[in-house]
């Protein structure tokens, strides 16, 4: 490939993660123009201050976990960075990929963006940003198995078929597990596709894999049940049951955010008959505490860092400038 063409193809992938980022903001943007602000307002002001506090709690130390992502990845591709950075890349990448959907993409070209930008090679994003896919692929293994105990029996439906298909996603979920855990231990030789090599995380990474993912699950339970608490009389272990079936499905249906489908499933399986419109209003603010402020505060953060970048490199033109003409002026 011409020098030429890999050049115009660096900056069209740095600039596609700005994209993603407005495609995440019009995403949330179509999922909360349902609602009046009037019927929004309702919504938060009905939750006790003390639950909204908690909620917000839950959501910054699921992002922290989902920063961790990028430690880890940093760690398999055998790199060392300033903390502030990777927590930088994980926070801005996780805010637009949950959002936008597609997560490799979407939170891919946004890491491409920053890490291009701290000296790191194409390859070995591609090799951190596909860690972090198998991060939360394990996780989601992990905790479909969880999900599927803890739920109440008549999510599964009454027919056979949903039965069965349940029973075989939590089976392949279990093998998936089994799987990596056993090429964590056993298989030593790295996976080459298309030049780049992949080596397969050992086992002590793996599991740290799983239990980094389960936390940034668990948080993000956390801020729609501290919300959903003060209207629903629910025990946690059955709420995380038919949370982590809703948010997993949400997610593999493609769809941004699991926009719609989480809330249909989600209303669809917690047990018992509740207010709907109570429902509604939890399901909401978990959109907001855990959707759009951190997307509206990684955008305010993003457009300071391209800003402070772009102050950087006009001074530094300005003193190699006022360097050229000192140098003219000697001669």
């Amino acid at each position: 490939m011409a020098f030429k063409t890999k050049r115009i193809l660096k900056k069209a992938v740095s600039w596609a993660g700005l994209f993603f980022f407005a495609v995440a903001a019009y995403m949330l943007y179509v999922q909360l123009s349902k609602y009046s602000l009037d019927d929004i307002k309702e919504a938060l002001l009905s939750i006790p201050a003390e639950n909204l506090w908690l909620a917000c709690t839950a959501s910054f130390f699921g992002y922290v976990a989902l920063s961790s992502y990028d430690y880890l990845a940093l760690r398999y591709v055998g790199r060392k960075l300033a903390a502030w950075k990777w927590i930088f890349a994980g926070f801005i990448g996780f805010s637009v990929s949950n959002n936008a959907g597609h997560a490799i993409v979407s939170g891919g070209t946004i890491r491409y963006r920053l890490y291009t930008r701290w000296r790191f090679r194409g390859a070995e994003i591609v090799r951190m940003v596909t860690f972090s896919g198998f991060t939360y692929l394990v996780a989601c293994f992990f905790l479909i198995i969880v999900g599927y105990f803890l739920t109440p029996n008549h999510a599964f439906g009454e027919g056979s078929v949903s039965k069965v298909t349940t029973e075989v996603i939590t089976l392949v979920s279990a093998l998936g597990l089994l799987v990596y855990f056993g090429a964590s231990l056993f298989y030593k030789k790295p996976i080459i596709i298309k030049e780049i090599e992949f080596d397969i995380p050992s086992f002590k990474m793996a599991m740290a894999q799983v239990f980094i993912g389960g936390a940034d699950i668990l948080m993000a339970s956390l801020v729609l049940y501290f919300s959903l608490i003060p209207f629903v009389d629910i025990s946690f272990d059955v709420f995380i049951g038919v949370f982590i079936i809703a948010q997993v499905l949400g997610v593999f249906s493609q769809v941004p955010g699991g926009l719609g489908v989480f809330e249909g499933l989600f209303m669809f399986i917690i047990p018992g008959e509740h207010n709907q419109a109570a429902l509604f209003g939890a399901l909401i603010a978990y959109r907001i505490i855990y959707y759009l402020l951190p997307l509206v505060l990684s955008g305010v953060v993003l457009i300071g860092y391209e800003a402070y970048l772009k102050y950087v490199k006009k001074q530094q033109l300005e003193r190699l400038k006022i360097f050229n003409a000192k140098k003219m002026h000697e001669m």
